[in-house]
C-alpha cells in the first residue's frame, strides 16, 4: 500500500491525494528541532509531492494547514514555492491558519493534490529481474540540516521519474527502508523477501530525503554514474 489515497474521479481517471505532516520542527520555544518556517514547509511539501508523483500523478494543487501562526503563512508558501519550482510545477495554494490561539511547538500539514489516469498508475509495474537501489541516505532531525549532500535533490528525483529504465520510485519516510521495500514488494505480489543494503534498513527516512527505485538491470551503469555517490544498492533475496 502506498502513502496516496486514490478517488474515482472520472472514466480511467482518478484523483490522488497524499499528505504530510511535521510537529516539534520550526522556530517556536518548544521545538525539537530548530529550523526556518520555510524550511519546514519545503521539506514537508517535498514529501507530499514526491509521494504525489511517484505514483504516476499530476500535481494540480497545494493545501497548507498552519499551526504556527499568522506571521508564519508567508514563509511557509515560499518554502512549498521552492519546492514547486525545483520540480518545475506552478500550482496554487491554499489553505487555513490556527489564529485563535498561539503554540509553543510548531506544526502543520501539507496535502499534495492531483490526478492520474489508470494507464499510467507506477504501482505494481516492476518485473521479474529488476535491481532495486536507494538514492540518497535516510536522514532525520537536525542530520537533514547538517548534511544536505546525502539529500538526493529533487532534480535527480524528476530525472529517474521520467527515466523509461526506472519502473517504480517509492520515498523512504519515518518507517525506513525495509518498511518501504516491503510495501513495493507487496505491490509487485512478492511479498516475504528479505534484502540487505549498506544503508539501515530501519532507520527513519525523515522528510523522504532518500528514495527506493526498482530499474532495469541493463541500465546500472547509467544510473549510478548519474546519482554517484547517493547511489546505494539494495540485493533482494531471490
Amino acid at each position: 500500500m502506498r502513502d496516496v489515497l486514490f478517488l474515482p474521479l472520472t472514466e480511467g481517471r482518478e484523483l490522488a491525494i497524499a499528505v504530510d505532516g511535521s510537529a516539534a520542527v520550526g522556530d517556536k520555544p518548544g521545538d525539537t528541532v530548530h529550523a526556518p518556517a520555510e524550511t519546514v514547509a519545503y521539506f514537508a511539501a517535498r514529501v507530499a509531492l514526491m509521494e504525489l508523483l511517484s505514483v504516476g500523478a499530476e500535481a494540480n494543487a497545494v493545501v497548507l494547514q498552519n499551526f504556527m501562526g499568522d506571521d508564519r503563512w508567508e514563509a511557509l508558501c515560499r518554502g512549498i514555492e521552492r519546492v514547486c519550482h525545483e520540480l518545475s510545477l506552478r500550482l496554487p495554494v491554499t489553505g487555513s491558519t490556527e489564529s485563535n490561539f498561539s503554540t509553543v511547538q510548531s506544526a502543520l500539514g501539507v496535502m499534495a493534490v492531483g490526478t492520474v489516469a489508470a494507464e499510467r498508475k507506477r504501482i505494481g509495474v516492476t518485473p521479474e529481474g529488476a535491481k532495486f537501489a536507494v538514492i540518497g541516505r535516510p536522514l532525520v532531525g537536525p542530520a537533514v540540516l547538517a548534511h544536505p549532500q546525502w539529500v538526493a535533490p529533487l532534480s535527480l528525483f524528476v530525472e529517474l521519474l521520467a527515466s523509461p529504465s526506472v519502473y517504480e520510485l517509492v520515498p523512504i519516510g519515518s518507517k525506513g527502508i525495509y518498511y518501504e521495500w516491503m510495501q513495493l514488494s507487496a505491490a509487485n505480489g512478492r511479498q516475504g523477501r528479505a534484502c540487505a543494503c549498506p544503508l539501515p534498513l530501519f532507520a527513519s527516512g525523515g522528510p523522504a530525503t532518500s528514495f527506493l527505485i526498482s530499474y532495469d538491470r541493463a541500465a546500472e551503469g547509467a544510473l549510478r554514474k548519474r546519482a554517484g555517490r547517493l547511489f546505494f544498492p539494495l540485493f533482494a533475496e531471490r
